[in-house]
């Protein structure tokens, strides 16, 4: 209608008139379609385009985060593929104790991918997918790694096989796992806010047990098989025990709320000398649980005095505690 209106309001083309002044209700119609014809080039845009980016995004998010997770494996457990002691391991470990140790790291990866790993909305079955997953990955990676290092063959007994793969996997997962979620390529700023954000949001009691304790077998599995352990807690004294724990129990402290790591100022001494205490207490607690748990996996409790054990578990529990109380820090959702 408009159109119509400025042509009739326009002499004949051979007007002189029209010729010397010119139309300025034509020209100012020309100004009309314009908008409209950027409407209809970004309309054109093909449908198909936005589907096919967005496709090509999520592939290439897919193996970046692959990427990480081989990287972070490798970082936390390469030096437990090199251990001949985890390698003797697959010779005497019954079948029950791979099957509680399979168990016992699926659980650790679901408690993780729950309240560190993913996104906060993230559902069970989201957190379940993603853990299967990484076991998964940690098994191809050890199986390759072993077999580059010559300590898997063809010819031998496929229990053997599987024993030294299943026990040097699960530690090999836990590292995909944290890598996966910890060494992303967020700006300061991003991590900044999330520091900020987490503070307002923490993973509550549970999820911070679930943390330290990824944090702890992460630190202490790398010295548990060797025969230092049973060494140590054989030939030390009670008052040097006495001296590791309270060792363990200041290093948790200072690394909680000394250090200014990022994430320290959820753990703010501010919260009052109560909260202090109890977190270090827990932070030991979950330590001493997960040393003891580690030292029973690869049999060094067996046929061992009660006393022993204790030693043991407080040797080890130095760097569990090391690995707990920067878990609680560090191991969180980005």
């Amino acid at each position: 209608m408009l159109l119509q209106m400025a042509f009739a309001e326009c002499p004949p083309p051979n007007a002189a008139n029209c010729r010397a002044v010119g139309c300025v209700s034509r020209q100012r119609s020309l100004h009309l379609p314009h908008l409209d014809m950027n409407s209809a080039a970004l309309s054109a845009t093909p449908a198909g385009s936005h589907s096919t980016s967005a496709s090509d995004n999520s592939v290439h998010k897919s193996l970046r985060e692959y990427a990480r997770g081989v990287a972070g494996g490798l970082i936390f457990s390469l030096p437990l593929l090199f251990t001949m002691e985890m390698w003797w391991a697959g010779f005497i470990l019954s079948p029950e104790r791979l099957l509680g140790c399979v168990a016992g790291t699926f659980v650790l990866l679901l408690g993780y991918n729950r309240f560190a790993g993913l996104h906060e909305d993230a559902s069970w079955a989201e957190v379940a997918i993603d853990s299967v997953e990484e076991m998964g990955l940690g098994l191809l990676l050890s199986t390759a790694i072993l077999w580059l290092l010559g300590r898997i063959e063809f010819g031998m007994a496929a229990s053997e096989i599987v024993s030294k793969i299943v026990i040097e996997a699960m530690t090999v997962a836990i590292g995909v796992s944290v890598g996966t979620a910890q060494l992303g390529g967020a700006s300061d700023e991003a991590n900044e806010a999330a520091d900020e954000s987490q503070s307002e949001k923490e993973a509550g009691f549970g999820g911070q047990v679930v943390i330290a304790g990824c944090g702890a077998i992460l630190f202490a599995a790398n010295v548990a098989p060797t025969e230092e352990i049973i060494m140590l807690g054989i030939e030390l004294s009670p008052g040097r025990l006495l001296g590791i724990a309270l060792f363990s129990l200041l290093l948790g402290a200072v690394v909680l709320y000394c250090s200014d790591f990022r994430g320290a100022q959820r753990l703010s001494p501010a919260r009052g000398p109560l909260s202090i205490v109890s977190g270090i207490v827990v932070t030991y607690a979950v330590a001493l649980l997960s040393a003891a748990a580690i030292l029973w996996f690869f049999g060094r409790f067996d046929g061992m005095h009660i006393s022993k054990i204790v030693a043991q578990t407080v040797v080890l529990g130095l760097p569990a505690t090391l690995g707990a109380s920067a878990g609680r820090l560090l191991l969180q959702r980005q």
